[in-house]
């Protein structure tokens, strides 16, 4: 048995959305003539209460249009220090944006309101002018930590009180959605610009969006060529994110049901926390785990090592409940 922990990012296709793909009806989405894309991209900007979507191939792109239609070349984002879009997007923010960016410390991923504000420079003539701040939704390296409504809600209030932008990284917003019920719309409401992705935790196998206003819409295709982002008859690609849309949201909780057993499975061997599992995914604290990563790969477990002493696993479509057992046996068995 392979249980492969490593990411939700490694699902796999089934087979009806394998039919969902074979069967769309496709064109050249350059062009915009994509049937499959325009009914994705309509339907995602509607689950947020947005006006438009676009389709990229990845959420790192999705993420920088979104950074580039908010921050113009020579002005700031604020983000915290362990956040995708600066730690493992390339720099592309300042390679391709030329935007600057400063972080905060969050413990976590969680933001701080207090901690961000006075960070923020007024536009002069000597300080580099904060234009837009960036959050994570649910946070990556944070653990799959959800960022507390009532948090986002505040943060909104400091930007339209400063006249900044939002952006949200909401590569995994739908793990959020789905432990705290808080409507999509909701998010959409708060933030300016929304990625999202679709080839995680929903297991398409390709596939981002980028949801905000129609003109900002508009100018993001512009960008999205430009980064070399054009497809042509991606609705195969468009339809299996429909089919994820319309079908593997709701199951996102099992998900979470199992990484939790997980880790408290794994909690007593001292190498994790069972209380900060909130969604997915369950990090990791043991020396030398890379030796403990390289013998469960010989028995077919897989995880990700993220440093000398962290490391993290998820959960996510192709996991079941023997899959959750055989990788507590086969840890259980190499650390005692």
């Amino acid at each position: 048995m392979i249980v492969d922990l490593r990411s939700d990012t490694v699902t796999r296709p089934t087979p009806a959305m394998l039919e969902a793909m074979m069967t769309a009806d496709v064109g050249d989405d350059v062009y915009g003539e994509d049937p499959a894309v325009n009914a994705l991209e309509a339907e995602a900007a509607a689950r947020f209460g947005k006006e438009a979507a676009v389709f990229t191939p990845t959420g790192s792109m999705a993420n920088q249009i979104g950074l580039q239609l908010l921050v113009r070349p020579g002005e700031e984002l604020l983000c915290d220090v362990k956040a995708h879009v600066v730690n493992f997007e390339m720099g592309a923010a300042a390679a391709l944006g030329g935007i600057s960016t400063r972080t905060w410390a969050a413990p976590g991923g969680r933001i701080d309101v207090g901690l961000i504000e006075p960070m923020i420079n007024r536009p002069n003539p000597y300080v580099t002018t904060t234009r837009a701040i960036a959050v994570e939704n649910t946070h990556n390296i944070g653990g799959g930590t959800v960022q507390p409504i009532e948090r986002l809600r505040a943060l909104r209030e400091l930007a339209d009180a400063y006249g900044l932008a939002l952006h949200l990284d909401g590569a995994r917003i739908w793990n959020a959605h789905a432990a705290t019920g808080v409507p999509l719309a909701e998010y959409g409401r708060l933030f300016d610009t929304v990625s999202v992705c679709l080839s995680k935790g929903l297991g398409a196998p390709v596939g981002s969006l980028l949801i905000t206003d129609a003109e900002r819409a508009e100018r993001g295709r512009v960008i999205r060529k430009r980064l070399g982002g054009g497809m042509r008859q991606v609705g195969y690609l468009a339809a299996a994110g429909r089919y994820a849309l319309d079908h593997h949201i709701e199951r996102l909780a099992d998900d979470h049901d199992r990484a939790r057993r997980l880790a408290r499975a794994l909690e007593p061997l001292g190498i994790c926390d069972a209380s900060q599992v909130e969604t997915n995914i369950v990090l990791l604290r043991l020396p030398g785990i890379a030796d403990l990563a390289a013998a469960a790969a010989e028995q077919g477990v897989r995880i990700s090592v993220l440093g000398p002493d962290w490391g993290r696993m998820l959960t996510h479509l192709d996991v079941d409940d023997a899959g959750v057992e055989h990788a507590v046996k086969v840890l259980g068995d190499l650390i005692r």
